[in-house]
């Protein structure tokens, strides 16, 4: 079964910005995974859409597919 992921999803990743804290600014996309793994750790991704970027983003760069996110913010 082939999985296929979300496109929307994807370039919301790669266009949307950290609305809070350290990270304030960058990029879902940009936030580095330790931060991503200490919220997971922690219970602390934010709910709703956010949250959700987060956790895709943590996914992504875990299973070592972060290449995917680069070549789309080439585009």
């Amino acid at each position: 079964m082939e999985i296929k992921p979300d496109k929307k999803v994807l370039i919301d990743i790669v266009t949307t910005r950290m609305p809070f804290g350290k990270y304030k600014g960058r990029l879902i996309s940009d936030v580095p995974v330790h931060y991503l793994v200490w919220c997971k750790q922690k219970g602390a991704f934010p709910k709703g859409k956010i949250g959700e970027l987060m956790m895709n983003v943590l996914e992504i760069k875990t299973n070592n597919l972060g290449y995917i996110l680069e070549e789309l913010k080439r585009w």
